[in-house]
C-alpha cells in the first residue's frame, strides 16, 4: 500500500490558506475520483482506496502543521507502510507559485510539517512533493504570509500547480517514483 499525505492546519480558519496547499491536492485526488475521507484515526482523516491498480492511502493530519508527523509515523506503523512508499506533499516558499518539484529526501529546509516528519520518522528518506507558493513580495512576515489566502493573480497558477500534483500522485502509482520526478519535475 502507498500512502499520500497532504500537510496543512485542519479548521476552516486556515482553509485554502498558502500553507494548505498539502490539503488542498488531497482534496483534487479526492474530488477526481469522486472519494471521501471517512476514517479517523491517531489524529488523522484518512480513506483507503484502489487508483490505477494500487492500494493508497490518503491522509490528512488533524494535527497542526509542525506536529504533522505525530499523524503519519502511527498510521504508516498501523498499516504497515514503509517511508519507500510515503510521498508528503506540502507548501514551498522558495518554489514560485504553482511551481511543482518532486524528490527523495532531502532536509526539512525550515517546513516544520517535514520537520515534524523526519522527527517522528527517524529518516530523512522519504518522497516528497513541494508545490510552490513563492515569497512575500514585501516586508510581510513569512508567518502572515504562509497563513494568508491565495491573491487572485496568483489563483490560476495554484490551480495549474495543485492539477500537476495531483497527475503526479496518480502516475506514482503505476510508475516508479524516480521516473515520475523525472516526468512531472517542472
Amino acid at each position: 500500500m502507498k500512502c499520500i499525505v497532504g500537510l496543512g492546519n485542519p479548521g476552516r480558519k486556515y482553509q485554502q490558506t498558502r500553507h494548505n496547499i498539502g490539503f488542498i491536492t488531497i482534496d483534487e485526488l479526492l474530488h477526481r475520483n469522486q472519494w471521501q475521507l471517512e476514517k479517523e484515526k491517531f489524529n488523522g482523516c484518512y480513506t483507503i482506496q484502489h487508483l490505477e491498480g494500487e492500494k493508497v492511502l490518503l491522509l490528512k493530519p488533524l494535527t497542526f502543521m509542525n506536529l504533522s508527523g505525530e499523524a503519519i509515523r502511527p498510521l504508516l506503523e498501523y498499516y504497515d507502510i514503509s517511508t519507500e512508499d510515503l510521498l508528503v506533499v506540502y507548501d514551498d516558499l522558495d518554489l514560485p507559485t504553482g511551481k511543482v518539484r518532486l524528490r527523495q529526501k532531502g532536509g526539512h529546509g525550515g517546513h516544520n510539517g517535514i520537520r515534524s516528519t523526519i522527527d517522528q520518522l527517524k529518516t530523512k528518506d522519504f518522497n516528497r512533493l513541494r508545490i510552490g507558493i513563492g515569497r512575500p513580495a514585501n516586508a510581510m512576515p513569512v508567518v502572515d504570509y504562509v497563513l494568508g489566502k491565495f491573491q487572485k493573480d496568483e489563483l490560476d497558477r495554484v490551480v495549474s500547480g495543485i492539477k500537476h500534483a495531483a497527475d503526479a500522485c496518480e502516475a506514482w502509482m503505476k510508475k516508479p517514483f524516480a521516473q515520475v520526478m523525472n516526468e512531472y519535475n517542472q
